[in-house]
């Protein structure tokens, strides 16, 4: 329920993005910054939130970001101001942090490992049906009840599944002997994590090349610290005793990297350029998704009868297949069309995402399930945090510090071009990284 009801209030957003900015008269940059801010928190908080939940409890991390999550909704719907609801998207990422980095590794505690790929297709499903949903239901909310109303809906969901939690589900899942926190391998990864992204934010000028150097210093120190230390947030040599887990990885940031701004930029398309509302631009998006929760069950027993590097590999290159459709978008493409291509993408992903989640926490130690578990959603942040900053970087370029206006379309078309283009870049990457992994 969880991974169902916090992908949705995530994604439900990006569908109210330009009422919410006509309503408040914010510019691009700020508007780009939306989604931006909550990967951000995701990226830096992960590692940190998934330590202490292998310490002190998954359930109750996960219970806590639930809480988060309600009120930091609540403080976005109140808000009167777009800086305000920059901030509260920001916590509004850190219990997403929390909610997604203990989820999957409560399940895989409780899961057989010749069960584990059916598991997580389940999971990976309800992540997908949330994602389904959310175009269509920040739509039609939008469009009769406000933007306002997207944060309101999430509430009442976000304290029945808590009120639930603490009524059915007994027991609780951490390590048995506790391990000191690393807070100075805490404090270096969120320096890195907040400078990549600003950095990236400020390029081409000095002060961007002068941020992101910092941002290299801290990821480099932050490897050579917790290889030295006893008891780090992740241990690096994980990276280096399997190939697989290294490599599934690198596979999940590449192709999270060229997904998540395509709605983002798509919502955009549909209502400014196309002139569509937001009820039915929020049903043309939600093809990709919905192809994606009716796959990824199936891939996931695919996964555990085969080799999950052929299914995701597979997975990839059909992604690749609906990016080339999708690039050739402009002014005059048709709604069937843009569907079409949205569909390829899901049905790819849908084959992709849950063989690879499921090769990842096969690599590695049972007691090492918390930290494989932050890893694998923290790739996927991190992909998506920088595929995010680099269309930031595209927005500041094309559009600057403007409203979002007809004299501004054809700026706003080359940014979705050039983004396209680059997605389509990541994907073949990734397919080349997921063929070469090696066996499970």
């Amino acid at each position: 329920m969880g991974y169902l009801i916090a992908p949705m209030g995530m994604a439900a957003v990006n569908v109210a993005i330009p009422a919410l900015a006509e309503e408040l008269q914010a510019n691009a940059i700020k508007v780009s910054w939306l989604p931006t801010l909550y990967i951000l928190a995701n990226v830096a908080l992960m590692l940190p939130f998934g330590k202490l939940a292998d310490n002190y409890g998954r359930k109750r991390v996960y219970a806590m970001g639930l809480l988060l999550n309600a009120l930091a909704s609540l403080m976005c719907a109140l808000a009167s101001d777009i800086d305000w609801i920059l901030f509260w998207r920001f916590v509004q990422g850190a219990s997403g942090a929390m909610i997604f980095g203990t989820g999957v590794a409560i399940i895989t505690s409780v899961t057989p490992s010749e069960k584990r790929g059916a598991a997580l297709g389940k999971l990976a499903a309800c992540v997908y049906v949330g994602l389904t949903l959310a175009p269509a239901v920040g739509g039609w909310l939008t469009e009769f009840l406000g933007w306002r109303s997207v944060f309101y809906f999430q509430i009442p969901l976000m304290l029945m599944l808590l009120a639930f939690i603490y009524l059915k589900l007994p027991g609780e899942w951490k390590n048995d002997e506790h391990s000191r926190f690393d807070w100075v391998g805490s404090c270096i990864f969120i320096t890195f994590s907040c400078t990549l992204v600003y950095g990236l934010s400020k390029l081409p000028s000095l002060l961007g090349l002068s941020i992101l150097s910092l941002s290299l210093l801290s990821l480099v120190s932050f490897v050579m610290h917790q290889r030295r230390d006893p008891q780090p947030l992740i241990r690096v040599q994980m990276f280096r005793e399997s190939r697989v887990f290294s490599l599934s990885l690198m596979t999940s940031f590449f192709m999270y990297g060229s997904n998540f701004a395509i709605i983002f930029l798509l919502s955009l398309y549909l209502q400014y350029i196309k002139g569509y509302g937001p009820a039915y631009s929020g049903q043309i998006l939600l093809m990709q998704a919905l192809l994606m929760a009716i796959v990824a069950p199936f891939a996931g027993k695919l996964a555990d009868r085969f080799e999950p590097r052929i299914v995701a590999t597979t997975g990839c290159v059909i992604v690749g297949l609906g990016f080339a459709l999708l690039i050739r978008l402009d002014t005059n493409t048709t709604a069937l069309y843009i569907s079409a291509s949205l569909a390829l993408i899901g049905l790819g992903f849908g084959l992709f995402s849950t063989p690879n989640n499921s090769a990842i926490m096969g690599a590695v130690k049972e007691q090492e399930v918390g930290v494989a578990s932050a890893s694998m959603n923290l790739s996927r942040t991190i992909g998506n945090l920088f595929g995010m900053s680099i269309v930031n970087l595209m927005m500041h370029f094309y559009i600057g510090d403007e409203t979002f206006n007809a004299s501004n379309n054809a700026e706003l078309m080359s940014t979705i071009s050039l983004a396209l283009m680059m997605s389509l870049t990541f994907v073949i990457i990734a397919s080349v990284v997921s063929a070469m992994r090696g066996r499970q």
